[in-house]
């Protein structure tokens, strides 16, 4: 009978042992899950679910780096984008920018890099030969031009004007000089309800406040009907 008390007192001590271990790497775990969150939070925008700026541009550099050759850098700015906000609401206003953070992440796809900028502007890195450029850009185009429908039953017309540039098209594989001739094609092309691509010329057009001045030649493709 004494053997077997001792032998239920070490399995005690043993269960007690194993139980005050395991709280404290629980704990630790559910702070590292919590660290998770804290961390993706930072990394997207709360409102569109796209990319925060630095995340962005960390994965669309890797992007360039691993697919150069067969990358497209597009830029996206809303068009009218104060007018729905004043007209109609800044709810009216940030669910036509969540309805464009949806769409832009369906059409590039889940290993593209898709982030907001700020505002109503927004910026895509993703794999895509040329020979499909044409065809990806005017499928965009209309998409972004699709009305958004809010909860209220309202619906609010938008559009998008969008500048896009290969590397191959530039001569180069810097995400700044090809954002900077993306957003040139792009204020090109601005409220034509086409996609503008750019040129050699279009990373050479100096920034006034942030965006670009001149009016250099561009390609154009537009919707289709």
């Amino acid at each position: 009978m004494s053997s077997l008390l001792r032998i239920q007192g070490r399995i005690g001590q043993r269960t007690l042992l194993l139980t005050t271990t395991a709280v404290p790497l629980t704990g630790w775990a559910l702070h590292a899950v919590v660290l998770h969150k804290q961390l993706a939070a930072t990394r997207k925008d709360p409102l569109t679910g796209l990319l925060r700026r630095d995340a962005y541009t960390a994965r669309a550099r890797r992007l360039l780096a691993r697919h150069g050759d067969s990358v497209a850098v597009v830029l996206v700015d809303a068009d009218h984008f104060k007018a729905v906000n004043d007209t109609m609401g800044h709810p009216a206003g940030d669910a036509v920018l969540a309805a464009f953070g949806t769409r832009l992440t369906a059409w590039a796809g889940p290993h593209a890099a898709v982030g907001r900028l700020g505002g109503d502007e927004f910026a895509v890195v993703l794999q895509l030969p040329a020979g499909r450029l044409e065809q990806r850009l005017a499928q965009l185009v209309r998409m972004l031009h699709t009305p958004v429908v809010l909860e209220d039953g309202r619906t609010v017309d938008v559009a998008a004007s969008v500048g896009a540039v290969t590397p191959a098209a530039v001569g180069s594989r810097d995400l700044s000089l090809l954002q900077r001739a993306a957003d040139a094609a792009l204020y090109d092309g601005k409220h034509s309800g086409r996609a503008a691509v750019a040129s050699p010329a279009h990373t050479t057009v100096p920034s006034i406040t942030g965006r670009r001045a001149g009016r250099p030649g561009t390609a154009a493709w537009g919707r289709a009907a």
